[in-house]
């Protein structure tokens, strides 16, 4: 096998300037036309709406691209494309949803959903295909997790409840040295158990990751303490640890999402 080469000898070699303003000239009309997508999403997304919903679903309308961007402090505002070499998608998944219609749930309102529940088998096909980056969805009440309200705070949708994890601090003479995970226990922070240490069983701290007001990824912890009947899921918290409520309420105890962000409940 020969390979061949056309040469045109008429063409000149750009100089590193014209190389350079041809890049920043893309790449201008590549933010110019992703900020006019982003604008019409805006508009989208927080139109009326009249889709009705069936029994047990959630109508939503949801923006794709919600956790593809990261802003500062100063506003400044950063593509983050991680889907590409992430494949934990419920760091990656959209969950942020806004409420067209539902049984329980205030018309309008933000929720965070599944992230598995965001797939083509959901999906509302040939309904306002007027921006590229708003899907609308038919999902499972089951796979409604929280709402806001009007203050801002996230509110759980029954079965759910939300809560921190439960850690151990390190108390010997190193510094620096990371409190312990204490599996299978959380601390109740919504909820008739709200203020308590619970027992669960195995694997119950469900961690949603979603994007925040401030355009930041942010966590939660949700968890059924009493089961559900609908979807025959039996109660995860099985007992209150009362000693642990103690030490907890002594200081010798922390709560958290990480060992990194655990604190005293003081």
């Amino acid at each position: 096998m020969s390979k061949h080469f056309l040469i045109n000898t008429e063409i000149e070699n750009l100089d590193s300037k014209e190389i350079e303003a041809i890049q920043k000239e893309k790449a201008t009309l590549l933010y110019e036309n992703r900020a006019s997508l982003d604008h019409l999403a805006q508009e989208v997304l927080f139109e009326n709406d009249e889709i009705k919903c069936v029994p047990d679903k959630v109508i939503v309308k949801i923006d794709n691209n919600s956790k593809d961007y990261h802003t500062f402090e100063d506003g400044t505002k950063i593509a983050r494309l991680r889907r590409f070499n992430n494949l934990n998608f419920r760091e990656t998944s959209p969950v942020n949803a806004w409420v067209i219609d539902a049984e329980n749930i205030p018309k309008g309102v933000e929720i965070l959903v599944h992230h598995n529940s965001i797939h083509d088998s959901n999906k509302i096909f040939g309904y306002k295909d007027k921006s590229p980056d708003i899907s609308y969805y038919s999902i499972l009440i089951n796979d409604c997790f929280l709402w806001k309200d009007e203050d801002g705070k996230w509110k759980p949708i029954n079965p759910f409840e939300t809560a921190l994890r439960v850690f151990k601090p390190y108390t010997g003479k190193l510094d620096n040295i990371e409190p312990t995970l204490m599996p299978d226990m959380l601390y109740v922070t919504s909820g008739s158990l709200k203020g308590n240490i619970v027992k669960t069983l195995k694997a119950c701290d469900f961690e949603v990751v979603f994007q925040g007001s401030n355009g930041r990824e942010q966590r939660i912890i949700r968890f059924r303490p009493d089961g559900c009947v609908k979807s025959r899921r039996e109660p995860e918290a099985i007992a209150i640890l009362n000693d642990l409520n103690e030490m907890l309420f002594n200081g010798e105890l922390l709560v958290g999402l990480s060992p990194s962000d655990a604190k005293t409940l003081n």
